[in-house]
């Protein structure tokens, strides 16, 4: 288990309420949510480093990915890129 430290946040009264109905470990849940956001934002920032370098990724290359991930060549929704 790695090191952790105590810290306060806080929340609407709505959002702890409905949390707290999805988890009994609170902290875990946000600890997960926190992690998720920061591969998200370094994965973007990767993306944007990337395009900067190499130029615009390609209807293909975003294609391909789509499939990768999704496991299908559907059509592509390019309105929240990264």
């Amino acid at each position: 288990m790695s090191a952790t430290t105590r810290i306060t946040v806080t929340l609407p009264t709505e959002q702890v309420t409905e949390l707290r109905k999805l988890t009994d470990n609170v902290s875990g849940y946000v600890a997960e949510a926190v992690a998720r956001q920061i591969r998200h934002q370094l994965l973007g920032e990767d993306l944007r480093q990337h395009q900067e370098e190499h130029g615009a990724f390609t209807e293909e290359e975003l294609a391909d990915a789509h499939s990768k991930i999704f496991g299908t060549a559907g059509a592509v929704d390019h309105t929240d890129a990264a």
